[in-house]
């Protein structure tokens, strides 16, 4: 097919390589043409900043920004900012074209993008963050606008953070733009079910793909990797819906019970806890990377990158991942696990509750009206059954895993609309 071999991919555990690895199998399984395929490989535009910032203790500290815009083909480009000391290019650029994917498997016009803050935002105080949000968002009141690309919350962010964002860019613009960022607290024009979204997501993802595998959630056993907002939610959502929760982890450890956890008491204690599991009762503590082999009919891992690798996907003994996380199984491991006939919902799918709610949000914001919290759950579990359904056919059809027909039904998505649109 004329095909421009890519430059042989060095190191599949970053980020960025390991989505391009993907990106090129689904390409030649669509016979993509050489110039749609330099077009959706490459970010639209890559924006570093640098914000100096005055500390509580009155020094300068200089820190490093960053957004990828990595694609316009369907919309505006819809991504995350995330403050976190392992922020840097490559996974900004990969999280960016993901973000591209995912809007597309779901049916959202907006395009990909991403964004980030070298920072860590635990030994910051308040007012710290907050000159810096600020900073950040006066760097890239060019890059950001609500027709153009529009922030939320990631790792290390969330609704105080987008309200200093949305407050920083209306300031420049002189009048209130609710729409700019996603994410925000309800008062400021945010969403109702916002925060529950991409759990609630991982959930209906994970029935979806229990009734294709025929696994009764009454019956069914989980191990949740993640207790932040999405493994919480998903947990909570699954276990309301007869599943058991046998095992739970955060940055203290990881937690089981074979009984099964009881996720409301867990979630309780962790925001009673410095938002930690540390000394929860209603488990006992065992190792943190135990929790990925235990014998379980659905294992979803909701915390970072590369979780599973090629040195544990042997060990995993579930029927099912739903990736809750961004990219959470590396490469390397991917033909492990598919040789192994576990299924895999992918992040691109899985996780894209988030962005689906996040657009109901823009959309509330641009006709300045409100859904009720019922409106926006049933839409978004239609939107994300429907992806399900669309993927699962689309693997049935090519003969491929189920993460190579999402990137299938994606980047399809996206090349036809960059065809009718036309290049120059």
């Amino acid at each position: 097919m004329g095909y421009i071999e890519p430059a042989p991919i060095k190191d599949l555990e970053n980020p960025f390589e390991s989505m391009m690895s993907r990106f090129h199998i689904a390409a030649q399984h669509l016979g993509l043409d050489d110039e749609v395929y330099n077009v959706l490989k490459s970010p639209a535009r890559q924006v570093i900043v640098s914000l100096p910032i005055t500390m509580d203790d009155g020094s300068i500290q200089v820190f490093e920004g960053y957004r990828v815009i990595h694609s316009t083909i369907l919309g505006p480009s819809k991504g995350g900012v995330r403050y976190d000391m392992g922020v840097n290019i490559d996974e900004v650029k990969a999280l960016a074209a993901w973000m591209t994917w995912k809007c597309a498997v779901v049916d959202i016009p907006y395009g990909g993008a991403k964004g980030g803050i070298k920072c860590n935002p635990r030994a910051m105080s308040a007012g710290e963050i907050e000159r810096l949000t600020r900073s950040y968002t006066e760097s890239m009141v060019d890059v950001f606008g609500p027709d153009r690309d529009i922030p939320a919350p990631d790792m290390g962010t969330g609704p105080r953070e987008m309200a200093w964002m949305m407050d920083a860019y209306s300031r420049s613009k002189g009048m209130t733009v609710n729409a700019v960022v996603t994410g925000k607290p309800i008062v400021l024009g945010g969403s109702l079910g916002r925060t529950e979204a991409t759990g609630r997501g991982v959930m209906v993802s994970a029935l979806a793909a229990m009734e294709k595998l025929k696994i009764n959630p009454y019956k069914a056993t989980f191990a949740v990797q993640g207790f932040g907002n999405v493994g919480s939610f998903a947990a909570l959502l699954l276990a309301e819906r007869g599943g058991t929760i046998v095992s739970v982890s955060d940055i203290s450890g990881a937690y089981y019970n074979e009984k099964g956890i009881n996720i409301q008491e867990a979630i309780e204690f962790r925001n009673l806890n410095n938002g930690t599991l540390e000394g929860f009762l209603g488990a006992e503590k065992i190792d943190g990377n135990d929790l990925l082999t235990l014998e379980v009919d659905v294992l979803i891992p909701a915390a970072k990158e590369d979780v599973i690798t090629a040195e544990n996907a042997n060990n995993i003994k579930a029927r099912l991942i739903v990736e809750g996380a961004n990219g959470p199984t590396s490469s390397k491991a991917d033909k492990i696990i598919n040789d192994k006939g576990i299924m895999v919902a992918p992040d691109i799918l899985a996780n894209a509750g988030g962005v689906t709610v996040s657009y109901f949000e823009w959309v509330q914001n641009r006709l300045g009206y409100k859904w009720t919290a019922e409106r926006v759950n049933r839409r978004s579990d239609r939107i994300m059954k429907d992806a399900f359904d669309v993927v699962y056919k689309t693997s049935l059809q090519y003969d491929v895993p189920m993460r190579i027909a999402a990137y299938i039904v994606a980047i399809d998505k996206v090349a036809k609309t960059y065809k009718f649109r036309g290049g120059y």
